[in-house]
């Protein structure tokens, strides 16, 4: 006869032996689960860039925010910010000259007016005509102020670079976001794409400028721009596409001309506002965003070699970071 230790024995091992069949069984199907999918990851493209955007939306989301972070990069990190004293002179203003050419001016014909050697028979003229000529070019000079003013006056409603930057700098709210918002999606940008914080925020505020103008996501017209230039407004590629939506500078002349011609494609705001009037007319004219993203990057094929797939999981990652759901 069984001991009772024996069958203490025996009963915990017909328990346990079914649990540890069972353990070992599932070890084995997660491992080969584990298995098939680093093998996919590494064999197709797209479970690929899944994990690596999954892997960088990880890192944005324990990526401090304080000053400390990246202190060992600071060094590295271009600041675009313009001090005040060199910004670029408004080419609306008056020219400085015209004064003192308007009394130079004044005094040659003072100056004239002396006909004898004693001055006495012309000095009662003098006067007259020094004060003519002053009145004269005072209102000449009073019109052009005039017409200057209203030139500037058209533009000053119009977004620039400067302003922006100068807004980024006073830390100005975005119409439709809240600060949070917006401190969260400049913070995003600036540390994934290695700029400035302030020139990240004039970036942002043109986007959502010019995305209320062409009833396109703002946030659309950011990821955009990170899968064109990386937020490099400088960057040109083999075929000429130029700045920070890559447009086609030789193809948009007309788009161009009002802001300067060619060379305005380098303007950060010019590029961005062209850039979305293509992509919202390429939207219009496919019937749909994915339609409209493979025309912007010019596809004529069924395909677009997954550059709506980049832009739109950018937009996500975007949207994520920043708290702002996306448009459509």
């Amino acid at each position: 006869m069984r001991s009772v230790p024996e069958r203490l024995r025996r009963g915990v091992l017909a328990v346990l032996r079914p649990v540890g069949e069972f353990v070992h069984v599932s070890a084995i199907y997660l491992g080969l689960a584990v298995l098939t999918t680093l093998g996919l990851s590494l064999v197709l493209p797209s479970m690929r860039q899944q994990s690596q955007q999954l892997h960088e939306v990880v890192l944005a989301m324990f990526q401090a925010d304080g000053p400390g972070y990246g202190a060992d990069d600071e060094g590295e990190v271009a600041d675009w910010s313009l001090p005040p004293a060199a910004q670029a002179p408004d080419e609306g203003a008056a020219p400085p000259a015209g004064p003192a050419e308007g009394a130079g001016e004044a005094a040659d014909a003072g100056q004239g007016g002396q006909a004898g050697p004693s001055g006495q028979p012309g000095q009662a003229g003098q006067p007259g005509q020094s004060g003519q000529a002053g009145q004269a070019g005072q209102s000449a000079q009073a019109g052009q102020a005039g017409e200057a003013a209203q030139a500037g006056g058209s533009e000053a409603g119009r977004l620039t670079f400067a302003s922006a930057l100068a807004a980024s700098l006073r830390d100005q709210p975005i119409q439709g976001v809240t600060q949070a918002q917006a401190h969260a999606l400049r913070s995003y940008v600036a540390r994934k794409y290695r700029i400035a914080s302030s020139v990240a925020g004039a970036l942002i505020r043109t986007a959502f400028d010019v995305g209320r103008e062409q009833k396109l996501d703002p946030q659309l017209l950011l990821a955009v721009i990170a899968i064109e230039s990386r937020y490099n407004p400088f960057v040109e590629s083999a075929v000429g596409a130029q700045g920070l939506m890559q447009i086609m500078s030789s193809v948009h002349r007309a788009k161009l001309r009002p802001s300067g011609g060619p060379a305005a494609a380098f303007d950060p705001v010019v590029n961005i506002r062209i850039g979305a009037q293509i992509l919202a007319d390429c939207i219009r004219r496919r019937g749909g965003l994915e339609g409209g993203l493979a025309c912007y990057v010019g596809a004529t094929g069924p395909g677009d070699g997954g550059y709506g797939t980049r832009v739109l999981a950018e937009r996500r990652r975007i949207a994520l970071a920043s708290g702002i759901p996306p448009k459509d």
